[in-house]
């Protein structure tokens, strides 16, 4: 037992030297040759835990503290099991681990923290971080901190909550990138701008004095600070930057998955429908293993329905459908996934199963009405049902006063030459207006729209509530009182009468403007000429003989040499020789040949040469100098069927002629 108990110390001691060198590999094995003599022991079990977690094998370490549960008690390794599950991205069973520790150390809050991020429950977090700062004083206190400024900023992007100033200081570029994350989410743009180029700063210089680090580590660094700058310039519009520096965060190949992925969607949201090819190899980056662990729901949301229409722009209606199918069992009360198989039956040209799908939606779903009435009312535009879509406007409630929908009704109405129902809009609006908002100056705007609109079609009479209103709103109005007294003309010619005293006199009407400054200015387009001044009696000037305008005489056009005046013009002569009636086409030439048509043997050629009366006609020629003994005569018996150009040797047939008789 003694050599026993001093080889066991021996192995503790063996085990405290590693554990100080970083040596878990070899702390571990004592530790097992320990665990050999005493199975039970819980200070052993405890470091081979802590050992397994050291070298990453953290299924294994939990193996262990679930096989010697009842050795460790609920307490002593509560920490060591939460770490493990939170590592094994087992997040809820971790937060259990937690709360049912008895007694809460400081490791644990710092890992509920943690934990409470993973779950996205920020408020909770929030609280407990505020804590941690609050009441510890160590070497970690810029950790937490930074991971505060990111529990702010994950409020300030998914829950749209307004941030609170915490006072941290910006002295780390995390600090100050988590600083622009949340003015991002505040829709600040240029301001996180400059704080992520602040940020990229820090970090060259933090990394630049640590002489291990190469150039490409500090790349590899920035380049979530870079991709978040790229973000903030496709919201700015400025789309061909952000692409080209999201391009530069691909090459780099960060290990960050979760990177990778938002970068990916990112460029394929900019491909929209076009560059389908290089939006097919992108989303292969969003299907990385373990994405999910590194992002928030609502990213991992935006990236499945930007999968589910690049499947619809890729012309794949099968796998569209299925994702979409995925999307609906996933957010079963969320509209896009809807909206998303609505056009995939548009583009398939189903715009009837379309508007039904849209109609039971938002039946079972009336909290998105609106979005999906909107879209249905579109799908009636396209199909020529403007009345439907009018009703179907008309029928959402938040929206139905709003400025917009009242003007695109009265327009689509107009279109349609449906005025009582446009005016019954208007009536509805001022109404609303009038108990809800009656100070409101779109209020004021919206009778005086409604006021035109009836004097535009002709409906004076109804326009006369409305015109007294905006009248006694502003009774200096002069223009809407005329229009007052015009609609009253109709209607009751003695109120007219009474209206028309208030409008002022002719002198309070004139201005005093100079005229003739005002027509030699430079804005005017015409200038009156003034008279010149008459300094004397100028008599008129008696018109001599030279002074008569002459009239032109206008010459006769020339005719051509051969015209006959006599004759009647050709009345076509003004067609091309092709369209007259009397062409009837070009004449061949009568010394062209046509090869293979006659009887067997037969030439057009040789008929023309033994022709005695086409001979006789023509007088002999002698040949030029130098060609009567050319060796270019070829012999009758080897001559071939002549062709055009043989017209041209007939002077030296005609002289064989002449000398031997011919054959």
């Amino acid at each position: 037992m003694a050599s026993g108990g001093g080889t066991i110390a021996a192995l503790w001691t063996e085990v405290n030297r590693c554990g100080q060198s970083g040596d878990f590999t070899r702390a571990l094995k004592s530790v097992n040759k320990i665990l050999q003599e005493c199975r039970d022991d819980v200070t052993a079990l405890n470091c081979k835990v802590v050992c397994l977690i050291q070298n990453g094998n953290f299924k294994e370490a939990l193996n262990v503290i679930h096989t010697h549960n009842k050795v460790f008690g609920s307490d002593v390794i509560a920490f060591e099991k939460a770490y493990c599950e939170y590592r094994l991205n087992r997040v809820e069973n971790a937060l259990k681990t937690i709360e049912s520790a008895s007694q809460q150390t400081d490791k644990l809050k710092e890992l509920y923290g943690q934990v409470l991020y993973r779950l996205e429950r920020y408020e909770e977090c929030l609280t407990v971080y505020r804590d941690l700062i609050r009441n510890s004083q160590d070497d970690y206190e810029e950790e937490r901190k930074t991971n505060l400024s990111a529990v702010v900023a994950a409020l300030s992007a998914w829950e749209q909550a307004p941030p609170e100033d915490l006072g941290l200081p910006e002295t780390s570029y995390e600090l100050c990138y988590n600083s622009a994350c949340t003015l991002i989410g505040q829709g600040r743009l240029p301001e996180a701008m400059k704080k992520l180029q602040e940020a990229e700063e820090l970090c060259r210089q933090s990394l630049s004095e640590d002489s291990d680090m190469t150039e490409e580590d500090i790349d590899a660094e920035l380049a979530v600070i870079h991709s978040q700058m790229a973000y903030v310039m496709q919201l700015q519009g400025r789309t061909e930057d952000a692409l080209q520096l999201y391009n530069q965060v691909i090459k780099l190949k960060p290990t960050d998955v979760g990177l990778l992925a938002v970068t990916a969607n990112n460029i394929i949201t900019i491909n929209k429908d076009q560059n389908v090819f290089d939006s097919k190899k992108k989303v292969k980056l969003t299907n990385a293993d373990g994405v999910e662990h590194k992002l928030a729901k609502k990213q991992m949301q935006a990236i499945d329905f930007n999968k589910a229409l690049l499947a619809m722009y890729t012309n794949q209606a099968d796998q569209c459908r299925k994702l979409v199918a995925s999307l609906q069992s996933q957010n079963p009360g969320h509209p896009r996934p809807v909206l998303i198989q609505v056009s995939q039956l548009c583009r398939e040209k189903q715009h009837s199963k379309a508007i039904e799908l849209l109609q039971r939606f938002s039946e079972k779903h009336p909290e998105s009405a609106s979005e999906i009435k909107l879209t249905m009312a579109q799908l009636y535009v396209v199909q020529g049902h403007v009345t439907k879509a009018c009703d179907i406007l008309r029928s959402i409630e938040d929206l139905k006063h709003k400025q917009g929908m009242i003007s695109a009704l009265v327009t689509m109405y107009s279109h349609e030459e449906d005025i009582d129902s446009a005016i019954d809009v208007f009536s509805q609006a001022i109404q609303h207006y009038q108990e809800h908002q009656p100070n409101l100056s779109a209020y004021l705007s919206l009778v005086r729209e409604a006021a035109n609109f009836k004097l535009k079609y002709g409906r004076k009479k109804e326009a006369i509530s409305d015109l007294e209103q905006l009248w006694k709103q502003n009774p200096k109005d002069i223009h809407t009182l005329a229009q007052l007294i015009s609609a009253y003309s109709l209607v009751d010619q003695e109120k007219a009468k009474s209206l028309s005293k208030h409008l002022p006199s002719a002198d309070k009407m004139s201005f005093n403007v100079d005229v003739d400054a005002l027509e030699n200015s430079h804005g005017a387009t015409y200038v009156r000429k003034k008279a010149a001044k008459v300094t004397g009696e100028i008599l008129p000037k008696e018109k001599g003989p030279g002074d008569i305008k002459k009239k032109k005489k206008k010459k006769k056009g020339k005719l051509p040499k051969n015209c006959d005046p006599k004759a009647t013009p050709d009345p076509e002569r003004w067609l091309p020789m092709r369209e007259r009636s009397y062409y009837r086409g070009r004449k061949k030439g009568k010394k062209k040949e046509q090869v293979g048509k006659g009887t067997q043997g037969a030439t057009s050629g040789a008929s023309g040469e033994l022709d005695a009366s086409k001979t006789a006609s023509s007088p002999p020629t002698s040949p030029r100098p130098g060609t009567a003994g050319s060796s270019n005569v070829v012999p009758p018996r080897q001559q071939k069927p002549a062709t055009s150009g043989a017209t041209r040797k007939k002077p030296q047939q005609k002289k064989k002629k002449g000398g031997k008789g011919g054959w």
